[in-house]
């Protein structure tokens, strides 16, 4: 962790590599670093009694990523866990099921409907002793894997290196911060996120990812309360981000607590401007 910020760092890690995390899981993480991927996706392999089972294969464009994936897997290939279907986790699952022939695993709530997956999983579906968690927020479909050994694959729900974007109309942030308080609810002892560090000793951290976004929160309504005002002006207040990509994240947020707000009657919308209800 560095400075102030309750998030955390490391090292560009090597590329097309498989690296030992945990117990029985490695990782490999692809070569797509930017402004929303940090150093890129976390692919991680799971070796379990019943073979091992790939987790967000990666995007589609690293062939040496998706190469290392395959060559990693060996002949105890038994899966592949898609936590949600954007395309930096999900991008090459069709492609490793074509060249593997392991069958794709992915939510119930999957909306992709040019792929059609082997299996659909519901909220606390059980596979190979893996723990299915239906943790909608970030994506509708995001699922989070809890092992037996207190692992939680947690995706984009939970990331180390920043905090997720929550963009309607597929974001939702009730959804989000309720699924927040389910995780603190557990006893995890281990995080492995979609994106950035491990992160052992999750539940200080995620109760900051909480709390950080119920200051958001009091920070908007503050806001509105002095004026109404419309998205951009509020994010630009609250956010002060001058990155345009950065800016256009806040701005996503911003609209995921104001429907968040609008969805408990905490606020009222009138054309273009948010406001307090009289």
């Amino acid at each position: 962790m560095s400075g102030t910020s309750i998030f955390f760092t490391e090292p560009e890690p090597a590329r097309a590599v498989s690296i030992e995390v945990a117990e029985n899981v490695s990782r490999i993480v692809a070569n797509n670093p930017n402004k929303m991927t940090y150093h890129g996706t976390n692919t991680y392999l799971l070796d379990t009694s019943e073979g091992v089972f790939v987790i967000d294969p990666g995007p589609v464009e690293d062939s040496a990523h998706f190469n290392a994936v395959v060559d990693s897997l060996g002949t105890r290939g038994k899966g592949i866990l898609i936590t949600h279907h954007h395309s930096d986790h999900f991008g090459s699952a069709p492609s490793l099921r074509e060249r593997t022939g392991l069958p794709v695993y992915v939510s119930s709530a999957f909306p992709d409907d040019a792929f059609e997956p082997d299996m659909r999983l519901d909220d606390g579906d059980v596979i190979a002793g893996v723990t299915v968690l239906h943790t909608p927020g970030h994506a509708s479909d995001h699922l989070c894997f809890a092992t037996p050994a207190g692992v939680l694959f947690s995706g984009d729900h939970v990331m180390t290196w920043n905090s997720s974007i929550v963009s309607p109309p597929d974001g939702n942030m009730r959804d989000y911060c309720g699924q927040l308080q389910r995780l603190l609810e557990r006893d995890d002892k281990t995080y492995l996120p979609g994106h950035g560090p491990i992160l052992q000793e999750p539940k200080p951290y995620v109760e900051r990812l909480l709390a950080n976004r119920m200051r958001r929160e009091k920070q908007i309504l503050a806001h509105i309360a002095s004026k109404p005002d419309t998205v951009q002006s509020i994010a630009a207040a609250v956010y002060r981000k001058s990155d345009p990509h950065i800016a256009m994240a806040a701005e996503r947020n911003v609209i995921a607590h104001l429907e968040k707000l609008l969805s408990e009657n905490r606020v009222i919308r009138s054309g273009g401007l948010w406001n307090i209800p009289s």
